[in-house]
């Protein structure tokens, strides 16, 4: 018998983490595209959002380029109530790489601030 199984015991499991997005990459392990433009990041970036002005999707996708990437934010439709709290909390930033395309998912913080935390991520990465 396991711990688990015993009378009067009350562990609770932690919530299932939500699935992995999608690698961007090709399934035989070739590499990801790598962009050389905003054109071709946001072709990139449409990859992981939901489908534009479908239903809970966004209603646009802009690019903001920087040193070493292109920072992809959708722009969600405005609520009915702005002081309700969201149907779907949450949200992401995707980040295409230059050098090398890889797809990183930020939290949906303003530019500035996605790009510096995406600058932290890659430092600890290259140390």
């Amino acid at each position: 018998m396991t711990d688990s199984d015993q009378a009067g015991n009350n562990h609770v499991l932690p919530p299932t983490p939500p699935p992995a997005p999608p690698h961007s990459g090709a399934a035989d392990g070739a590499p990801q595209p790598v962009p050389t433009n905003e054109a071709e990041a946001l072709e990139i970036g449409r990859r992981h959002f939901p489908r534009l002005g479908s239903a809970g999707g966004p209603v646009g996708l802009s690019v903001h380029e920087f040193d070493i990437g292109y920072l992809i934010r959708a722009g969600w439709p405005r609520r009915e109530n702005p002081t309700a709290r969201p149907s779907q909390p949450g949200g992401s930033n995707v980040v295409i790489a230059k050098a090398d395309g890889e797809v990183t998912f930020l939290p949906n913080y303003p530019p500035k601030e996605a790009v510096a935390l995406y600058h932290r991520l890659r430092s600890r990465r290259t140390t």
